[in-house]
């Protein structure tokens, strides 16, 4: 083949992408003879597209599903989306806003229709865009959470759960997005501090007043009392009298409850039932009137009696005004505190009274949490372990309708009545309501189903079972063979959102944990450690990314320093990196295909050969052991180092054939097929960081077979490793580099041939590197000496010595070797000082303390040779 001079990655990426679909390298099903390995994607919003976030947690599964593949494990994972109510309804509210359509006056239908048709036509986009990425989803399996299978299934889970007495409907404070005109959840409610007024306002009574403080004036005409502690002195006389409420003259007691906090304020409290948790609370405890005065969409309504129609925050300023008018405004003071917003809209969060559905969570939580605590299920890293056990012990009964019509509408059917049946159809409902109430002549038209749906969370927490269809047909093949799931990839942010609920459905409806490991990823930063928004524009769009860089440049540049639950300071330089270790490895590429290769055997092997054998073969083992501890990113940087340093630029250099008079001599057979063959290697290893270079160079190091695949190649196993070549080819390196140097600061150009001279009690090690060193420090016949002379340097016992003649200014010399003394005297009395520690000698591992002993020894040695070198030189 014709290499091309410089790496097009788009071409490339595009070609092989579509090869491995065309082909199902990535499609799996049950397979008994092959251990399972399988992934679900936490389903993004149906309405998204790729971020920065996305990128992250792609790439993660991207790479453990890979490598999985490659060891032979029946790999799936599974892709798909999330139907979002409160986001895709947002949108299409939004899209018909534009075409001059009320939501308001189009029948539910009507919008689902608009829902749907919204869904078809953006529905694909982030997975069209995984695909660039290299996602290697099994996509002839992609789900969708509003599809029929999945509708159904969350239907069959709200009815079991119902018959259960798990599921009830009832009156409970809630959190009402007034903007969204529906209920979210606690983990849905974002708390922000924001600057505030804080109103005293006197309530004039006949036996006294009293002045309350409060940052909602607007809600004083839903006061049901005021509340005063019964220890407080100042206020006995007026406990069980009444006071006027300021405005609209309606009487409410005061009472007495040790809820108040003397100190704090002025010691009484307005209790509003209506629009406070804690006034709920209190109102229920003394059987207070509740009074709501806000429409859904927040605006005062006629129980409010004045300013009916306003927004509530126009209402609390004209309200302020209006008590300062009527005499019963003391003070206003600047206040911050923290206020509740809604995570979709970032509408500010009203407490609302409302009828619900709920689920009681005490039971279900039982086994999600003994079983994280004990390490069943591993959340990685273990600190999560913590916040999860204090949300778990704390759990609240979950709140899972929503005033919305996009989604999985609630099956219960009321009758004229008010009486309520939950079936799963209406059919179902009226079988029930003839035979449990033998009202035979009741018909299906004489039943409504309830206006509400389900929390998105309340499908998504199924993901594991549904999209395996394991709650309709829990015995099916794919479901036995698939669950529990192996790895989870997802965001710490919704450890309780998705996570925790996800465990909770696995025990509860197969007996069993969803997923073995929990890898929770951290938040993707700009430079300046801001997390990265649309609304702060300064998150690149990953696709932009793509282009410039490579999908494999991207991959690799998010996980360059991405340890897990750890956030991940992105900077463009990342890619930059990445893009130029794609470089690398095609510039290598191309010098090794460039090589003319020759029969003639070699004399002997070259030593190159058996360094670089243990030098992968020891990567491997810590790249294997890094992903066994989920440690990506050193996995990645172990992989990037072995082919950048140890490859590249030691192994090829050592490799390849002589250049003389401008051409390059043939490389021998022997070398060459080594060569090749650590190639091959080295993109297996690195296959699920960087997927389309590696397939790109592996398919073209030789000729391969109809529909081969790197996809499908073994990842490389190791093997042996000789750790005294290792260190003996250090030791090269070292003065290798010493020697490069050396011409470097002496101004010596690389052609000159320099002579060494080398005082050693091992010529057997120099014997066998001494044609590397020659090569590598284009250097003359290394003679060995009594006494090294000229330049010199000590490594560990030996010497080494060059002749630089005029070059060589002695006094610099002694001066250095005098620095390089001292520093060896200090470490050796370190390292000393180590080993008379006796808790260190007796507790530390044989193999540490044998590596101290072992730099005593060298830094010994290194001292006496500086000094012998010194004392010929006085």
């Amino acid at each position: 083949m014709e290499i091309s001079k410089t790496y097009n990655p788009k071409e490339i990426e595009d070609k092989w992408y579509e090869y491995w679909i065309e082909n199902k390298f990535f499609s799996s099903k049950p397979n008994p003879d092959k251990e399972p390995y399988s992934i679900v994607i936490p389903p993004p919003n149906v309405t998204g597209v790729l971020h920065m976030g996305h990128m992250l947690n792609n790439t993660i599964q991207d790479v453990l599903i890979r490598k999985a593949r490659m060891e032979g494990k029946e790999a799936c994972w599974v892709p798909g989306t999330d139907h979002a109510s409160i986001a895709t309804e947002a949108k299409v509210v939004a899209m018909l806003k534009e075409k001059g359509i009320n939501k308001a006056d189009l029948t539910r239908e009507e919008f689902i229709g608009y829902c749907w048709e919204w869904t078809e036509k953006y529905g694909g986009i982030i997975l069209s865009q995984l695909r660039k990425l290299g996602a290697s989803c099994d996509w002839d399996r992609t789900r969708f959470t509003m599809e029929e299978a999945l509708y159904e299934s969350v239907i069959d889970v709200f009815v079991d759960l119902h018959n259960k007495g798990d599921v009830y409907r009832g009156y409970r404070m809630v959190n009402w997005d007034p903007q969204a005109k529906t209920t979210v959840s606690d983990e849905e409610v974002i708390t922000v501090e924001r600057p505030q007024k804080l109103v005293y306002i006197r309530y004039e009574g006949a036996d006294g007043d009293v002045v309350i403080a409060t940052t909602r004036p607007e809600t004083i005409m839903a006061d049901a009392a005021i509340c005063v502690n019964p220890e407080d002195e100042r206020y006995q006389k007026l406990i069980g009298k009444t006071v006027k409420i300021p405005l609209i003259n309606r009487e409410i007691k005061v009472i007495a409850d040790e809820y108040v906090d003397v100190e704090f304020g002025t010691g009484c409290l307005k209790v509003t039932p209506a629009h406070d948790q804690n006034d709920f609370e209190l109102g229920k405890k003394h059987d207070l009137e509740v009074i709501d005065l806000l429409t859904d969409d927040a605006k005062l309504n006629e129980k409010a009696q004045i300013l009916v129609g306003e927004d509530r925050f126009v209402a609390r300023k004209k309200i302020i005004k209006m008590l300062d008018e009527a005499g019963h405004l003391v003070k206003v003071e600047d206040y911050t505190s923290n206020v509740g917003t809604s995570e979709r809209t970032g509408a500010v969060i009203e407490p609302k009274i409302s009828l619900q559905w709920f689920l009681k969570m005490e039971r279900l939580s039982e086994p999600a949490l003994k079983n994280v605590m004990d390490d069943t299920i591993k959340l990685i890293p273990g600190k999560f372990k913590n916040t999860y056990s204090h949300w778990m012990e704390n759990v609240r009964d979950w709140c899972i309708s929503r005033q919305l019509w996009w989604g999985h509408r609630i099956p219960a059917f009321y009758m004229e009545d008010g009486t309520c049946i939950v079936a799963k159809t209406k059919t179902e409902a009226l079988r029930i309501a003839r035979d449990k109430y033998q009202l035979f002549a009741l018909s299906e038209k004489d039943l409504t189903q309830d206006e509400d749906v389900l929390d998105t969370w309340f499908s998504s927490w199924l993901w594991p079972m549904s999209v395996f269809d394991g709650i309709r047909n829990p015995e099916n093949e794919d479901i036995n063979y698939y669950y529990p799931t192996n790895d989870l990839v997802t965001a710490p942010e919704i450890l309780f959102f998705w996570v925790a609920r996800m465990i909770i459905a696995g025990y509860e409806y197969k007996g069993d944990k969803p997923f073995e490991n929990v890898y929770l990823t951290g938040i993707v930063r700009d430079k300046q450690g801001r997390k990265m928004s649309k609304s702060l524009g300064n998150s690149p769009d990953p696709i932009e990314l793509m282009e410039k860089y490579g999908a494999d440049g991207v991959r690799t540049g998010m996980l360059f320093s991405s340890p897990a639950g750890n956030d991940l300071p992105f900077d463009e330089k990342l890619c930059e990196q990445g893009r130029n270790f794609s470089n690398k490895m095609w510039n290598a590429f191309r010098l090794v295909k460039g090589w003319e290769v020759t029969d003639t055997v070699p004399a002997v092997e070259n030593p190159a050969i058996k360094w670089f054998r243990s030098k992968l073969n020891q990567t491997i083992a810590e790249v294997k052991d890094h992903y066994d501890k989920y440690r990506m990113s050193d996995a990645l940087l172990s992989t990037y180092n072995l082919i950048w340093n140890d490859f590249c630029s030691q192994y090829l250099e050592m490799a390849k054939p002589a250049y003389v008079d401008g051409k390059s001599l043939p490389i021998d057979k022997v070398t060459f097929d080594a060569t090749i063959g650590f190639f091959e290697e080295l993109m297996r290893l690195v296959h699920p960081w960087t997927p389309f270079i590696s397939e790109e160079i592996w398919q073209n190091l030789q000729e391969r077979e109809e529909k081969e695949t790197i996809c499908l190649a073994n990842f490389p196993e190791g093997g042996d490793v000789d750790q005294t070549l290792l260190g003996q080819f250090d030791e090269l390196f070292e003065v290798v580099s010493w020697v490069r140097n050396t011409r470097q600061s002496k101004q010596i150009s690389p052609k000159e041939v320099l002579d060494l001279n080398v005082k050693t009690e091992d010529n057997a090690k120099l014997e066998l590197l001494g044609g590397l060193l020659r090569k590598l420090g284009n250097l003359s016949e290394i003679s060995y000496v009594e006494e090294a002379t000229g330049l010199t340097m000590v490594l560990k016992a030996d010497e080494y010595g060059l002749d630089l003649g005029d070059n060589l200014d002695e006094e610099a010399e002694k001066e250095n070797m005098l620095k390089e003394l001292e520093y060896a005297r200090g470490f050796k009395t370190s390292v000393e000082k180590k080993l008379s520690n006796e808790r260190f000698v007796n507790n530390a591992k044989a193999d540490v303390v044998q590596r101290e002993r072992d730099k005593l020894a060298d830094a010994e040695s290194k001292i006496k040779a500086l000094e012998e070198a010194l004392a010929k030189m006085a």
